[in-house]
């Protein structure tokens, strides 16, 4: 069997930035071992898979590992691959996900996705994050993710959390997100995933959905800009709307090609 693959950097401008992504279009749906073994093969964070459904398309995202429940870098990527190779004729485009129905939007080289919003709620953190990070944060939250507010940009940039320790922990399918108010952009951030093959996720658009409603809240606007901190760069334009949260950004192609499996 031949499938299409794409490789797509997300919310950047520039090849080599922002987070890759696997992007497989299907005609019809092939067993879950087989797109887990691909995404694992194609060893990036995610890769989407979709096929035609009742409404638009059907679209799930596997790690190297497992499938996770929600993804914007691969989503954004698979808009990118239908508007820009597959000749997708509307601006609009729906998707039915595990975590409901999403929509991506496409303005000049822009892309949006409508998410839904994941207000983290004050809670109490296991001490391996903690022992793994070895920065005491301001505030602790979760929604999907535990969420670590902290000081302020410098303290996030120099974090070295130790991988080996917090593999003790399991959050299927969260990680933990460390965040602090940003110098020139409205607050920064850096996702880990405890057991990973990738540790640090380096532009997470899914843990946008628990913090835009978060630093929302704490800065009082709707729309703000964020930047991941992580060793690719990236820059997410945010907006909260209520139930729903909007992530903005580009995305390039890198690589074109087939698999044969």
């Amino acid at each position: 069997m031949k499938l299409q693959i794409f490789q797509v950097d997300a919310f950047t401008d520039k090849v080599f930035g922002g987070n890759p992504a696997g992007v497989c279009p299907l005609d019809h749906w092939i067993p879950d071992e087989m797109m887990l073994k691909i995404a694992m093969e194609n060893a990036v964070a995610e890769t989407a898979f979709f096929a035609p459904g009742s409404a638009g398309f059907d679209i799930r995202w596997f790690t190297p590992e497992f499938e996770m429940d929600l993804c914007g870098h691969a989503t954004l990527a698979t808009a990118h691959v239908l508007i820009n190779h597959l000749n997708h004729p509307q601006p609009s485009i729906k998707f039915h996900s595990n975590s409901g129905d999403l929509v991506v939007t496409a303005e000049d080289k822009l892309l949006t996705l409508n998410f839904p919003s994941r207000k983290p709620v004050p809670s109490e953190v296991p001490q391996v994050i903690l022992d793994a990070i070895q920065a005491k944060p301001l505030e602790v939250l979760k929604s999907r993710d535990f969420v670590l507010v902290y000081e302020n940009e410098e303290m996030i940039r120099g974090m070295k959390p130790q991988q080996s320790v917090m593999d003790q922990i399991n959050i299927d399918p969260g990680g933990v997100i460390v965040t602090a108010p940003g110098n020139e952009v409205d607050f920064v951030s850096r996702f880990f995933t405890p057991q990973a093959s990738i540790f640090e996720d380096p532009v997470t658009g899914s843990a946008h959905c628990s913090l835009i409603p978060y630093w929302s809240g704490r800065l009082g606007r709707e729309s703000m800009l964020a930047l991941p901190l992580s060793h690719r760069v990236g820059k997410l334009f945010c907006k909260n709307a209520g139930d729903r949260v909007l992530i903005s950004g580009e995305a390039v192609t890198y690589l074109e090609g087939h698999i044969a499996v």
